[in-house]
């Protein structure tokens, strides 16, 4: 990173980039329209609580697609993702602000939640990143909790709302579709023999997965095009019988090969449960009825 550009900096972990964490991004686009510094927001690779206390808490998002929502909603334009080993979690809370964000990142103006813990067994709270900022000439806005329905926004309550399916209450407090980018992968051509084009994705290792069952939802290619895709999400026991989950998406109105490309899947909807079916036909009706929903579901949204 270029020591000598200014950076407006928002500190957090950012998982989802959720309505509440918005209100971080926004301000920082603010200041950094005031100060004439670089939009810029710091995350981890690895979220901190995992590693230390060796939980395995599946996270809504990857450090890019977490990378990608905070550009594409917020104008950040540098994300610097921290890696969170043992000298980042050993870091006194003091030298986090005054040599990685100050001297390493240019800091001259540090927005962070109420409720930002830092540091050395997260010893830096608000109170006190305020009073160092003070010192060192920096400016600092603290952020207060963001609620909707009476309810405080935050990622551990959208994990909840994604692991059950609920996609159109997970972007009520999200802000955003949720979301999954990954390479395409080679499938077996169940979409060929079915008469779709189809994409398969993986969910990348730690990435929470949604409950299992058949999704309307948008695929994004990276030239910005999009279309309407009927997604099944889990281990497709019409055709596999096996345990790893797929991400399997019927893309509507499309004709290519996606093969190698890195597409974005958005989850809007969840149109039911997974099901096994008697025959490859049966599975065709079936996914031919939820490509109507689909359709029907998006005409009711636009």
């Amino acid at each position: 990173m270029n020591q000598e550009t200014k950076r407006v900096i928002a500190l957090g972990f950012f998982d989802g980039v959720h309505l509440g964490h918005g209100a971080l991004l926004r301000r920082v686009g603010e200041r950094s329209g005031e100060l004439g510094a670089v939009p810029a927001a710091v995350t981890f690779d690895t979220h901190p609580e995992n590693r230390i206390l060796h939980n395995s808490m599946p996270l809504l998002s990857s450090p890019a697609d977490r990378a990608d929502l905070m550009r594409r909603y917020y104008g950040i334009r540098d994300v610097i993702v921290a890696h969170f080993d043992e000298r980042m979690m050993r870091l006194p809370w003091r030298d986090f602000i005054t040599e990685y964000l100050v001297k390493e990142h240019g800091a001259v103006h540090l927005v962070a939640g109420h409720d930002f813990h830092f540091g050395y067994k997260g010893e830096g709270n608000p109170q006190r990143l305020q009073e160092t900022c003070r010192e060192l000439g920096v400016g600092c806005d603290i952020i207060p909790k963001v609620e909707r329905d009476g309810i405080t926004i935050s990622s551990t309550y959208i994990r909840t709302l994604v692991a059950q399916g609920e996609m159109e209450r997970a972007m009520e407090f999200l802000g955003h579709p949720h979301t999954l980018t990954n390479t395409v992968a080679r499938g077996k051509h169940l979409g060929s023999t079915l008469g779709f084009p189809t994409v398969n994705l993986q969910f990348p290792a730690g990435v929470l997965i949604p409950a299992h069952g058949v999704y309307a939802c948008k695929v994004c290619f990276e030239n910005g095009e999009s279309h309407m895709a009927v997604t099944n999400v889990g281990t497709r026991p019409t055709v596999d019988d096996g345990d790893r989950v797929n991400v399997e998406g019927f893309i509507l109105d499309f004709q290519g090969d996606l093969y190698g490309k890195n597409v974005r899947m958005e989850f809007y909807h969840r149109l039911r449960g997974e099901q096994k079916f008697p025959s490859l036909e049966a599975l065709r009706e079936e996914v031919m009825r939820n490509a109507r929903e689909t359709r029907a579901y998006f005409a009711a949204r636009s």
